[in-house]
């Protein structure tokens, strides 16, 4: 018999029941609608509707089906309850008899979800956090091992000018930490309790909601009861959270797709991330990556799904808001595993310096340093910006680097170039001179590098 059964007199028909239940998802807030109640019980004391007696009892069978929860969750699916909140006050009522129909006194469905989900919610961003830390230290680690590995960097997929794999791996670094930083605001606000806002309007007995929020380890409790049971803004807060980190994987994820190929042939990738092909046998395809890549598209789509959801429901809960959990759930998922996956590509990449070097030293990545040499010769930068495209036209016609043309052909293009020029046009000073705050000169690499170990510590 459903919980909420009296006000009926036929049952429900099974397409609609099948249709309604959302136990198949939602039993994984088990242990928090378990952790829920046990609190709850507590507030009722408080308010003379459970003795310290009754509520030892409770607690007590609320701690074993805990235990058995934690134990085999999925068995939970085994039963044809309508939600998780329904089998677990079933299944008190099997432990305790009568007194079990005591515990939902003053509580609703409605901020009994609400509660669960947040609680779910603190949970999983705290390993969330852990994720985006242990690969922001996989990339450092990274960088440490390539100080010394000089590859072009790029605009329009085009090589521009010439940065270190350090430097690409600290790019990364700082587009995880926004992430980091992202969730712990998230966690600020998501740090608010709604159990006892009732089903709309705030439950009819006294209750000290901010113990009871303490109780369950929130910062305080929620302001306005209409509101509590319809926010659902942290959900909101995490899929953006995961839509946005997930752009970065995936970015970071077609990099390394792009250096993994043999056109670059910059990174050989693990084979513990790499999977071959089922006819050619030459092939050894970079999975995890374009998996990566590839599972972008369904976390932006469950934030959108979730937008769609809202956006039109009126004040407080709708039965609409069922659909907060499966979309949230997924997208978390597939968020945590990237973030290991990404760390797991990290563990066994191998970069080829000699390639790198190679690659940066072709495609007149040392353009800008000549028009900067010729700037520090009193030239405008618009006329060395001619001048040197004309030099590189030149070059191009040759078939040679810019470094390798000789003085005289320079100097036909300017005559205040002189044989210092060839030293300026090295790899090694086009980082040197990028020594700025944020660049890529071996020192400021450093110092980063230094930086993000500090604050991973």
């Amino acid at each position: 018999m459903a919980l909420w059964g009296g006000r009926f007199s036929q049952a429900a028909d099974r397409r609609f029941k099948s249709f309604n239940d959302s136990l198949r998802f939602d039993y994984r807030l088990a242990e928090q609608d378990i952790i829920g109640s046990v609190a709850w019980s507590k507030a009722l004391v408080t308010v003379g509707v459970l003795t310290v007696e009754e509520q030892l009892r409770l607690e007590e069978a609320l701690s074993f089906l805990l235990e058995e929860v934690g134990a085999a969750p999925e068995s939970i699916l085994a039963s044809d309850a309508e939600d998780i909140h329904s089998w677990v006050e079933q299944r008190l009522i099997e432990k305790v008899g009568d007194l079990g129909k005591k515990l939902h006194t003053g509580r609703s469905r409605n901020d009994q979800v609400a509660t669960d989900l947040k609680l779910w919610c603190k949970m999983q961003l705290s390993e969330l956090l852990s994720a985006v830390r242990q690969l922001q230290i996989a990339l450092v680690v990274t960088a440490v091992a390539n100080q010394d590995a000089v590859m072009p960097g790029y605009t329009h997929l085009q090589r521009a000018q010439p940065v270190t794999f350090a430097h690409w791996c600290l790019a990364y670094v700082e587009m995880l930490a926004r992430d980091e930083s992202r969730l712990q605001d998230t966690l600020k606000r998501l740090d608010v309790s709604p159990l006892g806002c009732g089903a709309l309007a705030g439950t009819a007995y006294p209750i000290d909601r901010d113990q009871l929020a303490g109780w369950l380890g929130f910062a305080t409790a929620t302001r306005n009861s209409l509101d509590s049971v319809s926010d659902r803004d942290h959900v909101l807060e995490l899929l953006s959270n995961a839509a946005i980190s997930m752009v970065h994987l995936s970015r970071f994820a077609e990099d390394l797709i792009l250096f993994n190929s043999g056109e670059a042939a910059f990174i050989e990738l693990s084979d513990r991330v790499t999977s071959g092909s089922s006819l050619m046998p030459q092939k050894k395809n970079p999975d995890a990556l374009e998996l990566i890549r590839g599972k972008c598209g369904r976390v932006q789509g469950a934030l959108t799904g979730m937008m769609v959801t809202l956006k039109g429901l009126p004040l407080a809960y709708n039965k609409d808001m069922q659909e907060d959990k499966e979309g949230l759930f997924d997208a978390l998922d597939t968020w945590l595993d990237c973030l290991h996956m990404a760390a797991l590509v990290l563990e066994g990449l191998q970069v080829k310096r000699a390639r790198c070097r190679e690659a940066a030293q072709q495609g007149y990545a040392n353009a800008t340093e000549l028009a900067d040499y010729l700037v520090a010769r009193g030239i405008p930068f618009r006329e060395a910006h001619h001048i040197v495209g004309e030099a590189v036209v030149e070059a191009i016609r040759q078939g040679k680097a810019l470094e390798a043309l000789e003085l005289a052909e320079l100097q036909a293009f300017s005559p205040v170039i002189g044989d210092d020029v060839y030293p300026a046009l090295s790899l090694q000073s086009c980082l040197d001179k990028r020594s700025a705050k944020g660049g890529v000169s071996p020192q400021q690499v450093a110092l980063a590098t230094a930086e993000a170990k500090n604050r991973l510590a």
